[in-house]
């Protein structure tokens, strides 16, 4: 009997420190969800890289879709789609997962648009702009993006930030042309 009122008297302390535990990290995630609400579901990100190689050589590597995995950070495989409205479509095997994109536009060698078609808490499009320079070419992507879930629009926004796919992106395609990246607002 004595023993096991010193069993239940240890045990209520340990009990009592779990109980805390888990009412912290419940208090952490509410406090993270509702943090997640402030920040607004859309958003507009930009980042822009210089690369030494003209424009057309800058086209044909962001629209080798097959050709990415070599070159692109965190991209682990494509799968080909069938095209929509006459457009490339794929899915990609990243590090986070599958996420399928259709392009929207394409012109030859300036522009290319492409949108996720994944059905995910988080998505929207980026906007590739290629421009001459002087010794070489620019490109500039632009999302155009969105998370609905506040939870991930708290880590979107204050852990991951909404430019470090793009920053991955322009960073891999430097590496492809044997180049240190140049990149910028």
């Amino acid at each position: 009997m004595v023993w096991d009122e010193i069993e239940r008297g240890e045990r209520m302390p340990a009990l009592k420190w779990l109980l805390r535990a888990l009412f912290a990290l419940i208090g952490i995630v509410a406090m993270m969800w509702v943090i997640g609400l402030m920040p607004p579901r859309d958003h507009m990100a930009t980042r822009m890289a210089h690369y030494q190689v003209p424009p057309d050589q800058v086209w044909a590597a962001i629209t080798d879709i097959d050709a990415m995995p070599s070159w692109r950070i965190g991209l682990k495989s494509v799968t080909r789609s069938p095209d929509k409205n006459g457009l490339p479509a794929h899915t990609e095997n990243t590090t986070a997962g599958k996420l399928t994109f259709e392009t929207t536009e394409m012109i030859p060698p300036r522009r290319l648009v492409r949108g996720m078609a994944s059905d995910l808490p988080f998505g929207g499009t980026w906007t590739f702009d290629i421009a001459p320079a002087q010794d070489g070419s620019t490109l500039r992507i632009t999302e155009n993006g969105y998370v609905t879930n506040p939870f991930f629009r708290f880590v979107a926004r204050y852990f991951i930030g909404y430019t470090s796919e793009m920053n991955k992106f322009l960073t891999g395609l430097a590496q492809h042309f044997g180049q240190k990246p140049q990149i910028g607002d």
